[in-house]
């Protein structure tokens, strides 16, 4: 009856059978992302049937409760609608069991549930424990696994763990240490969901399955690359975190330095997780660190938006919104100018920028190569634009590639030419999300697109002396209005190397033909 199946198994295997336990199960990301990714999953067939999902939170409720709840979550959220002939048998896997974390009993009463689920669904003892839960419970939660029982089946057992990991290196590494008392690192997948992002992924396959990109991905050739992840909204109902973690550890310290990875890495031996680990390590360990206050100022931007328009709508500034310190000196814009220093690399600067209430929602990858000698051939009749290769990572997805040509007609004008895949064009909405392939990554064992424990330590090593430079002294604290692209600071940040930022989201100079191909 699953009306993807056929299509879909022919390529993709179904994970192992296995029970997978949501602690947080009433909690907002459990709705918005996890329940309507299984159900996806289980549409598309890569659960098969034989497998359990356990929602666990402190809320009483009961099994016809929690199903409704995860309806209602689908109905809203998922890309597929849930009609009645799969809803039924997908529902049939789900149960409730009310739990407080804190209580091994608890967890042995839940060791006994889980039993029984998986002598009804021939389960072989495979347990994925997802803790949609704040980060200080992830040590409790782990060691009441361990003594209740839960790690005592024959089956693998796999930690899935979402951010924040920490608030800085030393939280980051206690509470690493709490988790891997129980799980060893090979058992632990901790979820950055910009990683299960289809253009992040596709990264690797432009770079490394492209003849004519690799010899030219390095310092010869590209003059500088830029990473862009802007948001329109604002902190929503996220005010308390938020005020407390900044665009710094919100954004910098895990998505941002992702993608930067996947552009500037070596080409692992093997495309085997280790090795790809093994050289995204490699790279942040590269970066040039900041070695005091005075270095941070000078190559990094920060600002917090103010009272502004968006979309011709009026909007609050961050110090106005709800549990925000009216003095709150939190940034909501990061702007920086890093350099990877090895020998591909070496003085190419890489720009990154994200921020909140920011013109347009887009995710962007721009690679500036470097222009042709201006004493040569037609650069010395006019001003050429550089070649760019942009990857489109949110909303739209897709690549384009930015080259010089000739202007129809008899004059010797050269102008722009885009030439673009626009791949949501050909896949559209149904698209799938992020949490649908780190969930069946996980559920498979593929650690591929998680975060290994060095890479999250490297990341964190290199954010947290820009967090203490702004501890000493908020001075260089800079405002925007909402709606704007941040401080002017930002934009000086590149015009004193002779860039600028490119825009973003098709948002393209107006001589610039297109040539699309959306089939």
């Amino acid at each position: 009856m699953r009306t993807m199946a056929d299509k879909t198994l022919d390529t993709f295997a179904a994970a192992d059978g296995a029970v997978y336990f949501i602690f947080g199960a009433t909690g907002d990301l459990a709705r918005r992302k996890l329940f309507p990714a299984l159900y996806s999953l289980y549409l598309e067939g890569k659960l098969g049937e034989r497998f359990a999902v356990v929602g666990l939170a402190r809320r009483v409720r009961t099994d016809e409760q929690f199903r409704d709840d995860v309806y209602e979550s689908i109905r809203e959220f998922c890309r597929y609608k849930p009609d009645d002939a799969n809803w039924n048998s997908f529902a049939a896997h789900f149960s409730y069991h009310p739990l407080d974390i804190g209580n091994v009993d608890g967890f042995r009463e839940l060791k006994a549930a889980t039993e029984a689920l998986e002598a009804r669904y021939s389960i072989p003892g495979n347990r994925l424990f997802y803790l949609a839960l704040a980060p200080e419970l992830f040590g409790t939660v782990s060691r009441n696994l361990r003594d209740g029982g839960m790690l005592e089946s024959a089956g693998w057992h796999r930690l899935v763990i979402e951010k924040p990991f920490g608030y800085d290196y030393p939280s980051a590494e206690k509470l690493n240490e709490e988790i891997r008392q129980v799980f060893r690192e090979e058992e632990v997948f901790r979820i950055d969901h910009y990683l299960g992002k289809e253009m992040v992924q596709n990264i690797q396959v432009i770079r490394f399955a492209n003849a004519f990109f690799e010899p030219l991905w390095n310092n010869n050739h590209i003059a500088n690359v830029q990473i862009t992840l802007a948001e329109t909204v604002g902190v929503e109902e996220r005010g308390a975190y938020y005020n407390k973690s900044g665009a710094l550890r919100d954004m910098v310290q895990n998505h941002m330095l992702q993608m930067l990875t996947m552009i500037a890495m070596e080409p692992p031996g093997r495309l085997d997780p280790e090795d790809i680990h093994d050289e995204k390590v490699k790279v942040l360990r590269s970066v040039r660190s900041f070695r005091s206050a005075e270095d941070v100022r000078k190559h990094v931007v920060r600002g917090q938006y103010t009272d502004g328009e968006l979309k011709g709508q009026a909007v609050k500034g961050y110090r106005n919104e709800d549990s925000v310190p009216s003095d709150s000196t939190t940034e909501t814009f990061f702007a920086a100018k890093l350099f990877v220093d090895n020998f591909r690399w070496a003085g190419v600067p890489f720009y990154v920028r994200t921020g909140k209430r920011m013109p347009v929602k887009s995710t962007e990858i721009v690679i500036e190569f470097k222009n042709v000698p201006n004493n040569v051939l037609f650069a010395s009749r006019q001003q050429l634009q550089p070649n760019l290769l942009v990857i489109r990572v949110n909303p739209m997805e897709g690549i384009y590639i930015k080259i010089n040509a000739k202007k129809p007609g008899n004059d010797m004008t050269i102008q722009p030419v885009a030439m673009e895949f626009c791949q949501s064009c050909q896949v559209g909405i149904n698209t799938p999300e992020a949490y649908e392939r780190l969930i069946y990554d996980a559920a498979r064992g593929d650690s591929t697109y998680f975060t290994r424990w060095d890479e999250l330590a490297a990341a964190w090593k290199l954010v947290d002396p820009i967090a203490e430079a702004w501890s000493q002294s908020s001075d260089d604290l800079a405002f925007y209005p909402a709606g704007s692209w941040g401080p002017a600071r930002a934009e000086e940040l590149l015009r004193e190397d002779g860039f600028h930022w490119w825009p973003v989201n098709g948002q393209d100079e107006d001589n610039v033909i297109w040539v699309t191909n959306t089939k």
